[in-house]
């Protein structure tokens, strides 16, 4: 998954979105994962956004506090509210 996203991140030239509805559970290795491609984009000039995150998702990335830091497309308010 890591190459994979930055592939996308290195050929991106806008904003990448990360649909994380199909993930219901993320461990230390996933969220570091998110916060290494987050500070890339920044680095590039872009935007990582998180899109569909679960309950579960969120309130990890609310106790970690990284909620604080990863930015999230409020495209889809019924799930990523």
């Amino acid at each position: 998954m890591r190459t994979e996203l930055n592939d996308l991140l290195d050929k991106a030239t806008g904003d990448v979105v990360i649909d994380m509805a199909a993930l219901t559970l993320i461990d230390a290795a996933g969220l570091g994962m998110l916060t290494a491609a987050h500070l890339r984009a920044e680095r590039a000039g872009r935007r990582l956004l998180l899109r569909n995150c679960s309950k579960e998702v969120r309130r990890v990335l609310a106790v970690t506090r990284l909620n604080r830091v990863l930015r999230f497309d409020r495209g889809n308010l019924e799930l990523s509210a």
